[in-house]
């Protein structure tokens, strides 16, 4: 029986019962046509949907009395009611509150099930977070806030590749400018994929857990923003931009300082370069909070005095990732998944190169090798083809993995090789084109289920994220456990982050040149005075 149709028997006394006598008369007073009960029939279902006149007991026996004998017994028995001397009286006494009785109701009066909307009560729900921490990343947070409150306020927040240290960072930034308003916030970086990384991270960040609009400024390459006229923002600043601010005019830079309450130093090794020191000190000079960031626990890993000189700046006072039970935490965080677990793999090439004092002393001033001792590297045939066989071999088991070749022109030689080959290969270098890159960048996300190998130099070591990436081939030798880091980091996000069980971690090891191929070790490398106690 069509429900609509149905309503047509309402007469008036039933339309008043149902509509009530306050509507009645105040309709009267307004326009005595509109209570016509033509009218009233018709607006009565733009008022009321079909589940509330007959999920209300008062107004579905007023409804029920409009059945005829026949429907009335017909709706009994589909309800399976007894039957007795009064069909209505039985029909009434139905309470309708289980689904059988509600849906045989619904279909007795051809009304779509979909208009029963029944929320169930739930005494028990989960709250969501839109912008969550791990458990060890909210310890993390909550060790950082008393040490940044006492003098010196310098610390170093020290947490592995793949546990979250942006994330964990963007939650105690956000905190501290919820509690402080207004103020600047200041990140520092020293590359302009670090600084977009930074500022997109936060955006995302203080949408979920901001407490007010904030202006973030880019502060980097061409940009030109008066910061001095900042009263409450965050600033994300480039290094080299700002140090050639500081030079120029160091007044505008202590202006800005007397209004900042934390500068954070997005790659915490950063801080004892000589010529970053000088931004760091006019902030200091106005008491100001400093976070440093690190992955990885030292500025190298075979330079003691240098590691020494990180741990003075920040008066060894550091937050490390600390977990009950394990005396590695990157263990603990590929036993809870959050790291898949890394299976390094290294291929032992002799290159037959032999380091200069000269490249010594640039080696030692710039973590990696001169430019020029590289490209002769990636000229080098026999070491290229054995790579490049590596890398074949590779994708048999691997779905997407990244190379980090020596040079721009290095990228496009495995690249162009693995092609011809019939590997699908493809170059990412500073050289690609925004458009192409993105585009790049996006196949290799994709779910295409062959192997996708991409070639760079200079771009994805930071602010790249494919977790499905299982394997990196990392060509450059490096003595900078922050590079290297930053190269592993690419493939060993685990299950718990969207990544994989298990990593491979491929290292071309030069035996006459420095690298670094075991993330574990890079993590204990740098160990502090409380940590030897």
């Amino acid at each position: 029986m069509n429900f609509e149709n149905f309503l047509t028997r309402l007469n008036e006394e039933v339309v008043q019962v149902i509509l009530g006598p306050q509507v009645i008369q105040a309709l009267t007073v307004l326009d005595s046509e509109l209570t016509r009960l033509s009218t009233l029939r018709t607006k009565l279902l733009n008022i009321y949907s079909p589940a509330e006149l007959l999920l209300d007991k008062r107004l579905r026996n007023e409804l029920l009395d409009l059945l005829r004998p026949y429907e009335a017994t017909d709706l009994a028995d589909k309800l399976g009611v007894a039957v007795g001397s009064d069909i209505f009286n039985s029909l009434k006494g139905v309470q309708f509150n289980t689904d059988f009785q509600r849906h045989v109701l619904f279909r007795f009066f051809e009304i779509p099930e979909e208009e029963l909307d029944e929320e169930p009560f739930v005494s028990n729900t989960q709250a969501s977070c839109q912008y969550p921490l791990f458990k060890h990343q909210r310890k993390a947070v909550r060790e950082l806030k008393p040490l940044l409150s006492s003098v010196p306020k310098k610390v170093m927040l020290h947490m592995p590749t793949g546990s979250g240290k942006t994330r964990t960072a963007m939650n105690f930034i956000a905190e501290h400018l919820r509690a402080n308003e207004p103020t600047l916030v200041i990140w520092l970086a020293h590359t302009e994929e670090l600084c977009e990384q930074a500022a997109q991270e936060f955006e995302n960040a203080w949408q979920c857990i901001g407490n007010r609009n904030l202006p973030v400024i880019r502060y980097w390459s061409t940009s030109k923003e008066d910061i001095k006229g900042q009263q409450d923002a965050f600033i994300v600043a480039g290094l080299n931009k700002l140090y050639s601010l500081v030079k120029r005019d160091v007044i505008y830079v202590s202006a800005i300082a007397a209004k900042t309450s934390l500068v954070v130093m997005d790659e915490a090794h950063m801080a004892i370069a000589p010529t970053y020191q000088r931004i760091l000190e006019v902030f200091l000079s106005f008491n100001v909070a400093m976070l440093g960031l690190s992955a990885t626990p030292g500025r190298t890993w075979n330079n003691p005095e240098e590691d020494a000189k990180l741990a003075d700046f920040f008066n060894h006072k550091k937050v490390i990732l600390e977990v009950d039970g394990y005396i590695n935490p990157v263990k603990y965080l590929e036993d809870e998944k959050y790291l898949a677990k890394v299976r390094n793999n290294p291929l032992l090439c002799q290159s037959g190169f032999k380091l200069t004092h000269k490249d010594e002393k640039y080696l030692q001033e710039h973590l990696q090798l001169p430019p020029a001792t590289l490209k002769r590297l990636s000229e080098d045939q026999i070491r290229n083809a054995l790579i490049v066989s590596k890398i074949e071999e590779l994708t048999t088991r691997h779905q997407r993995i990244i190379v980090f070749a020596l040079t721009v022109e290095h990228a496009h030689t495995f690249a162009a090789i693995l092609q011809a080959r019939g590997v699908s290969a493809f170059t990412i270098t500073s050289k690609t084109s925004s458009l192409q890159r993105k585009r790049l960048i996006e196949h290799f996300k994709s779910d295409v289920e062959e192997s996708l190998v991409l070639c760079n130099y200079g771009i994805l070591t930071t602010g790249f994220d494919a977790p499905q990436t299982s394997c990196a081939v990392i060509s450059r030798p490096t003595d900078s456990l922050v590079l290297y880091s930053q190269m592993v980091g690419r493939a060993i996000r685990g299950t718990r982050a969207g990544g994989n069980d298990e990593a491979e971690i491929v290292t071309v090891v030069d035996t006459n040149l420095p690298g670094f191929n075991h993330v574990a070790m890079a993590f204990l490398n740098w160990i502090s005075d409380k940590e030897k106690e």
